[in-house]
C-alpha cells in the first residue's frame, strides 16, 4: 500500500541500503532522472548525485551510522548531465534498533519556479494581446476613412505635384493597414493534421539558407524518434521562420545557427501536464539579448533593431499558443536559445 502512495507523489523518493545503493525509486524519481527504475536500481548515491562531494557523502554515511537526518535546501545537483535545484532531505530508517536504510526526498524547485514563470508570462501575453487588438481595431476604422478621403481628393486634383501628396497618404495608409493586420495576429483557426516536425524545421532551414547567400552555417541536431505532432503546418513554418529570421538578423546575416529537436517527458505547460512534448531549439551565436529586453521580448512593437517592427516574435508566440504550446528564451553573449514546446497528445481537438 505504501508503494502505491509513493507512486502518486510529486516529489522524488529514493531508498538506499547501508551501502548507499539504490533499492527503490518512485515514478516522480524516474521522471526527475529521465530513466527507468530498472536502469537506476543498484546505482550508488555518488553515481546518481554527481555534484555531491565527499563531505556530503560522509553526511549520508553519518545518517546511517549516527541515525541523524540530513536536510539541505536549494541544493544544486547535476543529475544525468542536467543541473537542477532541489530541496534535499535524507531520513534514516530503523529496523531492530539499527539503521538499515536511508530515504532521500528530492523536491525540484526550478520546476515550480518555471511553472510560475510560465503562468505569469501567459497572463501578461494574453493581456497585452487583448489591448493591442483593441487598439488596432480602433486605429483601422479612421485609417480606412482617411485612405478613402485621400482617394476622392486624388480624383478631384489635376496638379501632378498635389496628386503626389495624396499618393503618399494612400501608400502610408496601406502600410499602416498592413501593420495593424500584423498586430492583430493570426485570424484563422489552425488547420491541424498529423505531421513530422522535421518537415517544418527543414523547410525553414532551406528558406533561410537561400536568404543568407552562403554566409550562414546551419547545424542540424535532430531526434528522428519524435512522434508526429498534431498541428497546422503553415502556421508552424511561420512561427519557426519568424524566430530563425530574428536570430539571423541578430547575427547580422552571418554566424552559426543550430536547429535542434528533442522529446521532453512529463512537461507542464501552463497548468497542463503533458506526457510527451516536442521541443525545437533555435540556437545562435550572436551577441545575445539585453537583460532589459528579456522580459519584453515577446511583446509586440518591442525590438532592439532600428529597422524592426517588433512583431515577429509576438506573432510566433501567438501561433504556438494556438497549438497549446509555449516559447521560452534564454540568452547570454554568444548563445541565445529560443525553445518551442508543442504537446504531442492533443490529437482529438
Amino acid at each position: 500500500m505504501y508503494k502505491k502512495i509513493l507512486e502518486h507523489l510529486n516529489e522524488a523518493v529514493l531508498l538506499f541500503d547501508r551501502q548507499l545503493k539504490l533499492t527503490y525509486i518512485n515514478t516522480a524519481g524516474e521522471i526527475l532522472f529521465a530513466d527507468s527504475a530498472r536502469h537506476l536500481l543498484g546505482n550508488s548515491a555518488m553515481e546518481l548525485f554527481k555534484t555531491i562531494d565527499s563531505e556530503q557523502r560522509l553526511d549520508l554515511e553519518q545518517c546511517l551510522r549516527m541515525d541523524e537526518p540530513l536536510v539541505d535546501r536549494e541544493l544544486t545537483l547535476d543529475i544525468m548531465n542536467q543541473s537542477i535545484t532541489v530541496n534535499f532531505s535524507a531520513t534514516p530508517v530503523i529496523n531492530d534498533d539499527q539503521v538499515t536504510e536511508v530515504i532521500v526526498e528530492l523536491q525540484q524547485l526550478d520546476r515550480h519556479l518555471r511553472i510560475s514563470k510560465e503562468e505569469q508570462l501567459i497572463a501578461q501575453q494574453t493581456t497585452v494581446r487583448m489591448l493591442v487588438r483593441g487598439l488596432a481595431h480602433e486605429i483601422k476604422n479612421p485609417l480606412g476613412g482617411l485612405r478613402g478621403a485621400a482617394q476622392l481628393l486624388d480624383l478631384e486634383l489635376d496638379d501632378p505635384e498635389l496628386k503626389e501628396y495624396t499618393q503618399i497618404i494612400i501608400a502610408e495608409s496601406d502600410r499602416l493597414q498592413g501593420l495593424m493586420d500584423k498586430m492583430l495576429g493570426p485570424n484563422k483557426l489552425p488547420n491541424k493534421a498529423l505531421l513530422n516536425i522535421h518537415e517544418v524545421v527543414e523547410r525553414v532551414r532551406q528558406l533561410v539558407l537561400i536568404e543568407a547567400n552562403g554566409k550562414l552555417s546551419v547545424i542540424q541536431d535532430y531526434d528522428p524518434s519524435i512522434p508526429d505532432v498534431f498541428a497546422d503546418k503553415n502556421q508552424l513554418i511561420q512561427a519557426v521562420l519568424n524566430i530563425v529570421r530574428n536570430a539571423v538578423q541578430a547575427m547580422e546575416g552571418s554566424g552559426i545557427l543550430t536547429l535542434k529537436t528533442r522529446v521532453c517527458r512529463q512537461m507542464t505547460i501552463g497548468r497542463k501536464r503533458n506526457k510527451l512534448t516536442a521541443r525545437i531549439d533555435i540556437i545562435d551565436n550572436g551577441p545575445g539579448i539585453d537583460k532589459e529586453m528579456m522580459s519584453k521580448v515577446f511583446y509586440p512593437m518591442i525590438t532592439g533593431r532600428a529597422s524592426g517592427t517588433g512583431l515577429g516574435l509576438s506573432i510566433a508566440q501567438s501561433l504556438i499558443n494556438q497549438h497549446d504550446g509555449m516559447i521560452e528564451c534564454d540568452s547570454q553573449p554568444g548563445r541565445t536559445v529560443f525553445s518551442i514546446y508543442l504537446p504531442l497528445e492533443n490529437h482529438h481537438e
